[in-house]
């Protein structure tokens, strides 16, 4: 078996030589459509065996075997003149009508560019990769798990960071929402896939026959508008198995929201959509007037509450604005608690999603058909010794084992406190709620103090906005 750890290290060091490659996100990019290309010619492979009359959407010349398998094959220059004149051309505007393949592969190359320039270290990259075998099992589950060190890279790339959810928050929700076979399930701005990747492998035990097999491949999808983490998704779940992955690329908030209908309903969402982002001008009005706002991670959370079936369920990551911001969120929770039973609320510390954010985060966790009652939240406390998360120090699912044994025995504890619905409609509806068996810090850290001040400002601009929204009405 190669050395992958290295085969992949090695790789990057190549590609710092290019001069066409700029930085973390254009490596990766770079890095994983050129595995993409590697991972679909071992796929087909397969596909030969067992798909009766399989034929590849890709022209034969443009196989990855067939220009890149030799490892004195094509080169310097005349490498580069046939990616940028006739592999890149070919595969965006591939006819999707040809097979379900040919869609996924449009749909990777769509958006994806190649910014190497060198070919002979183009050249180098395509031989290492080469030395990795992902038809076998064995460097297959290596690969898996050295792929979430490229996704934890992204975390350093700048903006890029908001596709990744740590590995610990994804397996833990995935774990308490428990999904089963048959349910439909969605990330509706999946980043890299982290929570369909983790359902996939709680499901995947109880796939036993063929059958079983495709539903699971039918029943987990995923939608990203952007284009580095669509293709990081894609990939992602072609590692895990899945040969026709179902992640689209698109916004789910540019469709009105009174045209989804019941074909659209989920059993089970799972997401952490993008905290602090703004949508584009416009996309506001696609929403009823008491949920219109700019801020995405609003906007998919009244989404969420609409597209869940009855008895359907959530795990969602918001940020603690979410729980105490007013105006427009105050209506937005009063729906929540209303049409849905928000059973549990997780606190996270500081830092868990360093060195993207350091704005405090929750899980919420909720069902759709009955209204709550009560909440329960539980403040997960950093381990022993640890004052804050970092890159070096992240969060591991270990921590979330004192969560686990309380779920489903649930008494109050030093962590752990419940408000009722009459408590919550009495402060506003305000859900931002301490845990009233702790000291409460006299002096916030700086760094918290600043987020707060953050939060603040955006709070004040989304009132502002709403007042607009209001004149702007008024004065028609």
């Amino acid at each position: 078996m190669s050395n992958i750890t290295t085969n992949i290290k090695g790789i990057r060091d190549i590609m710092r030589k290019d001069t066409g490659v700029d930085g973390d996100a254009q490596r990766i990019s770079q890095m994983v459509w050129m595995l993409f290309m590697k991972i679909f010619a071992d796929k087909e492979e397969e596909w030969e065996i067992t798909i009766d009359n399989y034929e590849s959407p890709i022209p034969e010349h443009l196989k990855w075997q067939n220009w890149a398998a030799d490892d004195e094959g094509k080169t310097g220059d005349e490498l580069m003149e046939f990616i940028e004149t006739e592999l890149f051309p070919t595969l965006k505007d591939l006819d999707i009508t040809i097979s379900p393949q040919a869609k996924i592969i449009r749909s990777v190359f769509d958006d994806t560019y190649n910014f190497m320039k060198n070919g002979t270290l183009f050249r180098q990259v395509i031989n290492v990769i080469n030395e990795i075998d992902f038809n076998s099992t064995s460097e297959r589950h290596v690969f898996n798990d050295l792929y979430e060190t490229i996704l934890k890279d992204l975390q350093s790339a700048g903006s890029s960071g908001e596709y990744y959810t740590p590995r610990a928050v994804t397996q833990f929700m995935v774990d308490m929402i428990n999904p089963q076979l048959g349910e439909s399930v969605l990330d509706p701005a999946c980043g890299t896939g982290g929570f369909l990747t983790c359902t996939i492998d709680g499901v995947r035990n109880q796939v036993k026959t063929p059958k079983d097999r495709d539903i699971l491949q039918k029943s987990i999808r995923g939608i990203e508008k952007k284009p580095l983490p669509h293709l990081l998704c894609t990939t992602n779940l072609m590692l895990h198995g899945f040969d026709l992955p179902v992640v689209r690329r698109d916004n789910l908030l540019s469709k009105p929201y009174a045209d989804w209908g019941a074909k659209d309903k989920l059993d089970i969402i799972l997401s952490n959509p993008p905290f602090g982002g703004v949508e584009e001008d416009g996309t506001e009005t696609n929403f009823p007037k008491k949920f219109r706002t700019k801020e995405t991670a609003d906007l998919f959370l009244a989404l969420i509450i609409k597209l869940l079936k009855n008895n359907g369920r959530c795990a969602i990551v918001l940020p603690d604005g979410t729980l105490f911001g007013e105006g427009m969120k105050t209506r937005l929770k009063e729906e929540l608690l209303d049409k849905c039973n928000l059973h549990t609320i997780v606190r996270l510390p500081n830092g868990v999603f360093n060195p993207y954010t350091s704005i405090k985060t929750n899980l919420l966790f909720f069902d759709k058909g009955t209204p709550t009652k009560e909440i329960w939240y539980y403040e997960h406390p950093y381990p022993e010794g640890v004052k804050s998360y970092n890159k070096g120090k992240p969060i591991h699912i270990k921590e979330f084992d004192t969560e686990k044994s309380w779920w489903n025995n649930r008494e109050e504890n030093t962590q752990a406190w419940k408000v009722s619905i009459e408590e919550i409609k009495k402060r506003g509806y305000n859900l931002d709620i301490k845990n009233p068996h702790q000291e409460i810090d006299t002096l916030a850290s700086p760094e918290i103090l600043l987020e707060k001040y953050r939060i603040t400002e955006k709070k004040i601009s989304s009132i502002q906005d709403e007042i607009i929204n209001v004149l702007t009405e008024a004065l028609k």
